[in-house]
C-alpha cells in the first residue's frame, strides 16, 4: 500500500456510524494492508525503543507502568511517522464515525505491551482530555497480528453513557471499581482477536481494557487520537487534565479551539 493508497477513501458500510454511536467503538476489517504495517512499524518501534523512559522490572511497576510502554507523538520525530498519523484515510474513517465534517490531531501515541505485560486496567480516555463535547476517538492499529494471548483491546459495549468512573484515573482502583460496576449493569465485554491490518475505534468515554500478554513477543499498537475540527477546549476538571492542556493543546485556552501547531486539521470533508 502506498502513501497515496493510505490517503484513499476506506468504503464504511452505511450502518458503521450507527453501530459506532450505539456501542461506543467499531472494529474494521482490512483497513490497512501487510505492506503498509511493514512499511512503518520498524520506525515506529525503533523511536519507542529509543524515547521509552520506563526500564523498571515489571515485577516493581505499577499496574499502569505494567500495562505498556507509552511514547507519544512520534509524528514530531520521524517524517515517515507522520506520513502514517497524518493519513487522511484514517481520519476520513473517524469523522464519518463521529459525524462531524472534519477532524483534528489531539495526539498519536505508541502502546507497547511487553512479553509477560500485565492487564491494561478497565479506564475511559476522556478522563484525561479537557475539551467541551464527545466527538472525540481513538484509532488503535495493532503492528501484529493480535490473538487473545496477546491482550487485545477490549471494550464494555454502549458504556459510553454510563457515568460512573469518569473521575478514575488508569489504575488498580479503576480496574477493580470498574470492573464491579460494569458487571453490575450488564454491559456486554467485546474481546477479540485482531487480525493484521484490522483496527478499532472507540469513543473517548467508552470503557475499556486489555488481559495481559502472556507470549514471548510485545504486541506492537500504534494509536492516533482524534477530535472534531471544530471542538473547544473545556476548562480542565483534574490535574491530568490541566497537563494535557499544557502538553497537548500548548497556548490554547478555555472556550478556544485548539487551532495549535500540534493540533492541525488532519481531514475536513
Amino acid at each position: 500500500m502506498t502513501v497515496a493508497t493510505l490517503d484513499a477513501e476506506y468504503a464504511l458500510d452505511d450502518s458503521a456510524p450507527e453501530q459506532f454511536e450505539d456501542q461506543g467503538f467499531i472494529r474494521l476489517h482490512g483497513v490497512l494492508d501487510r505492506a503498509t504495517i511493514e512499511r512503518y512499524e520498524p520506525e515506529i518501534t525503533s523511536k519507542v525503543i529509543e524515547l521509552n523512559t520506563m526500564h523498571l522490572p515489571l515485577e516493581h511497576c505499577s499496574y499502569y507502568q505494567k500495562a505498556f510502554l507509552q511514547v507519544t507523538n512520534l509524528w514530531q520525530y520521524i517524517e515517515l511517522v507522520r506520513e502514517y498519523v497524518f493519513s487522511t484515510r484514517l481520519a476520513r474513517i473517524a469523522a464519518e464515525l463521529l459525524g462531524v465534517r472534519g477532524v483534528r490531531l489531539y495526539h498519536d501515541q505508541a502502546l507497547y505491551k511487553e512479553a509477560g505485560g500485565g492487564i491494561t486496567p478497565w479506564h475511559a480516555d476522556q478522563y484525561y482530555w479537557p475539551i467541551d463535547t464527545d466527538r472525540c476517538c481513538t484509532v488503535w492499529v495493532p503492528l501484529q497480528d493480535t490473538p487473545p494471548e496477546m491482550g487485545p483491546l477490549a471494550f464494555a459495549e454502549g458504556s459510553q453513557h454510563f457515568s460512573f468512573g469518569r473521575d478514575l484515573p488508569i489504575s488498580d482502583e479503576s480496574e477493580a471499581a470498574l470492573q464491579k460496576a460494569l458487571g453490575e449493569q450488564g454491559f456486554p465485554l467485546s474481546a477479540e482477536p485482531y487480525a493484521l491490518g484490522d483496527v478499532s475505534y472507540h469513543l473517548g468515554w467508552t470503557f475499556h481494557r486489555a488481559e495481559p500478554n502472556t507470549l514471548s513477543t510485545p504486541r506492537r499498537v500504534m494509536t492516533v487520537i482524534y477530535m472534531d475540527a471544530d471542538i473547544r477546549v473545556s476548562e480542565p476538571t483534574n490535574d491530568n487534565q490541566r497537563s494535557d492542556l499544557a502538553t497537548w493543546m500548548p497556548g490554547a485556552q478555555p472556550g478556544e479551539v485548539p487551532d495549535t501547531p500540534l493540533n492541525p486539521v488532519l481531514y475536513r470533508g
